[in-house]
């Protein structure tokens, strides 16, 4: 098994915006504290979660450097998102280790749909370009491809790609990956965290870990000390809420949306082409909370959504990535 230079407790860190679309740097911050001070162990900025596809290069490169500074070095700042030019994610992962980037995760080449000796080459060439440990994210629900069981085997003998994150929720490939490649797991479907783990995953990179982090930490820490009931009652606990924020709308929609009524963030507006719930969604979501019950860490007392507030989408005053 790879050394372990990440952590367990990763959150899929949101981009907090402000109504007209630009980031909230005041409210990154604010944000980025929470998740560390509630238990994450890394925060993984500018991934899909993150709204990486309509930040700007600059904007990435940003948010590792403010991430860097609020950690302080309590957590792992990785950088996500990259790019499906393999001379692009280059040029921006190199950027992100200068600007102190902990660690890169690749997603696999998206629309291109290369063949497996594509994807091979794609993260080869990345990891060759950075000295910095890398997640491979298998997500072949956005990314139109899977990263094939062979392509695993041959990435893993990379010296710099030591992890996977996996959003397909095939627990038994993830039980010969793990046997086989010797790769750190991570999971990338929140609902599957504790199956993940139970199987020997390292841990978890999640989207309702914005709003929960502290659950996370707790089942994390459960598993660790093998209290198996303990884990299983926070897993439990977390089912409602999953459902509320990853079944109805995009996971970024709804966390911001659940984010803001808790006064977390102090907007929830997402950029274009994502738009806030309509009123049957947004209904929907909150019945959701309704049905969420005591989970640790978190209260939901003073939850006051505002769907006025996120209704629509927003355009940036500076477009697409600047190259």
């Amino acid at each position: 098994m790879s050394k372990n230079l990440f952590g367990q407790v990763l959150v899929a860190l949101v981009t907090p915006m402000t109504a007209d679309g630009e980031v909230d740097w005041a409210a990154t911050e604010k944000h980025i504290d929470y998740v560390i001070s509630n238990g994450a162990d890394g925060v993984v900025v500018t991934g899909t979660t993150g709204e990486t596809s309509t930040l700007t290069d600059a904007e990435k490169i940003k948010l590792v450097e403010v991430g860097k500074s609020v950690s302080g070095g309590r957590a792992k700042i990785i950088t996500g998102g990259g790019s499906n030019e393999t001379a692009h994610a280059m040029q921006l992962y190199k950027a992100s280790e200068k600007a102190g980037a902990d660690g890169v995760m690749i997603v696999t080449p998206y629309y291109n749909k290369p063949t497996q000796a594509g994807v091979l080459t794609h993260f080869r060439m990345i990891a060759d370009a950075t000295d910095l440990p890398v997640i491979l994210y298998d997500i072949p629900g956005r990314a139109g491809i899977a990263i094939a069981h062979d392509t695993f085997v041959r990435a893993a003998k990379h010296p710099n790609i030591l992890a996977v994150k996996d959003a397909k929720g095939d627990l038994a490939q993830a039980s010969r990956i793990m046997n086989e490649t010797g790769l750190l797991y991570f999971s990338g479907d929140d609902s599957n965290v504790l199956p993940h783990l139970s199987i020997g995953a390292t841990g978890l990179i999640g989207v309702t870990a914005n709003v929960a982090p502290a659950a996370y930490r707790a089942m994390v820490d459960a598993t660790n000390r093998n209290d198996f009931h303990e884990a299983l009652r926070v897993h439990n606990s977390l089912e409602a809420l999953q459902r509320a924020l990853m079944t109805i709308v995009p996971g970024t929609v709804a966390s911001k949306y659940v984010l803001h009524a808790l006064g977390l963030i102090s907007s929830p507006r997402v950029r274009l082409p994502l738009v806030g719930p309509e009123d049957a969604e947004a209904a929907r979501i909150e019945q959701g909370i309704d049905a969420v019950g005591d989970i640790v860490g978190l209260s939901f007392e003073n939850f006051r959504p505002d769907r006025n507030a996120a209704a629509g989408g927003a355009l940036p005053k500076v477009a697409g990535t600047t190259r």
